[in-house]
């Protein structure tokens, strides 16, 4: 529990502390702010009146010392959101903040058109964002919840299906861990698609015909298995791997020739239609690729979908 923040009477000038859209590393950076004694802040998305461009739930941190990341908005309002949350800090005392449509700051607009209100916390106990970091580092939902007659925040499990929204007077911020994809495949298609997979920062593993060091236990609901073979023999394991777990997405690489030869195969070793039809085949968001940079931003575009897709 922290009881107090070593801040300025002053307000800090906001500045850009780095660029990141990750909730771990927003709610870390506000975990560390607080533990370091600068005293820190978390800004939530609560409310969106007509168009916005982040999601209920989006986040910002932003610390005493003026340093902010993460995103509300479109980059438009984050250096005024933070002033307010350096305000609040030094104040100690949480504070909802309208910007947009119905707000009283008519020289802060939107572009979109829309309104949004902000809930700012100011983080007295660190634990509850501890107890986040480390449900998302194995790999489990989680969320906080924000009780803003007590000014305070509990981490609460998030069965599957939770969203981040209101629940009678306290407002509940779900997190999943990050997208994990599987590649399984050779040459220049697993190439091009872990280049292209890792710049859209999913967490990537990549194996070949040779590898050794897969075990089925890394494929959880938050994970993608997308298998970029030419050769039916070679994929089966993997399919099996992947038709044993619950992974939210399982594409393969083929005709749909080579799909009927597929399902034929996976029938012959006692899976079901149903089962087999969680194969996506052929892989990928835009139909038939022959070359090998369009198939990966195809897988990785299909991927994509399918998780965010997952989340409502």
């Amino acid at each position: 529990m922290l009881n107090s923040f070593s801040v300025l009477d002053t307000p800090s000038v906001p500045v850009c502390a780095f660029v990141t859209d990750d909730a771990a590393a927003i709610i870390n950076y506000a975990a560390d702010g607080a533990e370091c004694g600068l005293g820190s802040a978390l800004v939530t998305l609560v409310e969106i009146r007509g168009g916005a461009a982040r999601a209920l739930g989006a986040q910002m941190a932003v610390r005493g010392d003026g340093s902010y990341c993460g995103y509300v908005s479109g980059g438009c309002t984050e250096a005024a959101v933070a002033a307010e949350a350096i305000a609040a800090i030094i104040k100690r005392t949480d504070r909802y903040l309208s910007l947009g449509e119905g707000s009283p700051f008519f020289d802060i607009s939107l572009p979109c058109g829309g309104g949004i209100t902000l809930a700012i916390h100011v983080v007295r106990d660190v634990r509850p964002i501890r107890q986040v970091l480390a449900a998302l580092e194995a790999r489990k939902r989680i969320a906080l919840h924000y009780a803003p007659g007590t000014q305070t925040i509990t981490a609460v499990k998030a069965p599957p299906g939770t969203i981040s929204s209101w629940s009678d007077a306290s407002f509940i911020r779900a997190y999943r861990p990050n997208l994990r994809l599987i590649l399984c495949g050779r040459g220049i298609e697993l190439e091009a698609t872990t280049r292209v997979a890792k710049a859209a920062e999913f967490e990537v593993f990549g194996f070949d015909q040779t590898s050794r060091n897969f075990n089925a236990s890394m494929i959880d609901q938050e994970t993608a298995v997308a298998l970029l073979f030419h050769d039916l023999d070679q994929e089966l394991p993997w399919l099996e791997a992947g038709l044993r777990r619950k992974p939210f997405y399982i594409g393969a690489l083929g005709s749909k020739r080579t799909h009927e030869r597929r399902f034929q195969a996976l029938s012959a070793m006692g899976y079901s239609p149903a089962q087999i039809d969680r194969i996506k085949a052929p892989i990928g968001l835009f139909g038939p690729t022959r070359e090998a940079n369009a198939l990966a931003l195809s897988v990785v575009a299909d991927v994509a979908q399918a998780f965010f897709m997952s989340q409502n």
